[in-house]
């Protein structure tokens, strides 16, 4: 209840009028049963804007500690999240992943959509990183439908350390559905998580139009906090710069319809 209040009612209204969020490819959202939103991650709005221009509830995981700040502004930000339709999960030690399987599956299992980041964490450049075969195995073990999704300038609006977006429209862009059921079964094969993931991530890659990194995120983040400089070849310069060693797609960063100023 709270969810729709908060959409519809309280900070929904705010956020369309504000920032005009426009968005390409819902129909290729199904209408029910349950379904996997795998998203390029660019920025805490993530969360917030796509689930924003669909009618279904989304929703994500999120870490328990958004939820565990005290007094009155830890409140409001644990009813916040909670209110956009994120779920608590401990992400410490190697519960961590598991955690994460069982929320979605649960979801997914009813009926609903659960909206997950490959990358495991914020891109630290706006640039498309590895993605964590977390969410090939809940593709396999749900035999949900996956779609791609790609976020489009919250990266210029919230940059990391930025808590308040800067006025400036946001794009959602959703590509048609992938299906993995021919790997049902195969849950445990880690070649088979590794491919399924690719696949996800060009998918984005092809989206988005993003520059594709053959690293963690987390990875390149600690790098960076280190001082370190890039290994060679990990900006992926090439024919080959794509998930899996695929082509690189050559796409272009989305931009709002023409037919559609408004954005909704």
């Amino acid at each position: 209840m709270f969810y729709w209040l908060m959409k519809w009612v309280l900070v929904g209204p705010l956020l369309r009028l504000v920032y005009r969020p426009w968005a390409r490819g819902k129909e290729n959202v199904p209408a029910e049963g349950g379904a996997i939103l795998a998203s390029n991650h660019l920025a805490v709005i993530d969360s917030f804007f796509l689930p924003l221009v669909l009618e279904r509830e989304v929703v994500f995981i999120g870490k328990a500690e958004y939820f565990a700040g005290k007094g009155l502004k830890g409140r409001i930000q644990a009813g916040f999240f909670r209110g956009v339709g994120t779920i608590p999960v401990d992400r410490s030690g190697g519960k961590a992943s598991e955690a994460a399987l069982r929320t979605g599956l649960a979801r997914l299992e009813e009926g609903k959509l659960f909206g997950i980041y490959p990358e495991g964490t914020r891109s630290p450049d706006g640039r498309l990183y590895r993605g964590k075969t977390g969410v090939a195995r809940l593709a396999i073990e749900s035999g949900a439908p996956v779609i791609p999704v790609a976020m489009v300038g919250t990266d210029v609006a919230q940059p990391i350390g930025r808590r308040i977006p800067k006025l400036m429209r946001i794009g959602v862009v959703f590509g048609e559905p992938l299906d993995f059921s021919r790997y049902r079964g195969m849950e445990s094969d880690r070649f088979i998580l590794r491919s399924v993931t690719d696949e996800i991530m060009y998918a984005l890659m092809s989206l988005s139009g993003q520059e594709y990194v053959d690293v963690y995120a987390a990875t390149q983040k600690a790098r960076l906090a280190a001082g370190r400089t890039e290994p060679s070849g990990a900006t992926g310069e090439g024919p080959t710069a794509a998930p899996g060693g695929r082509e690189n797609p050559g796409s272009q960063v989305p931009v709002p319809p023409e037919d559609d100023p408004a954005g909704q």
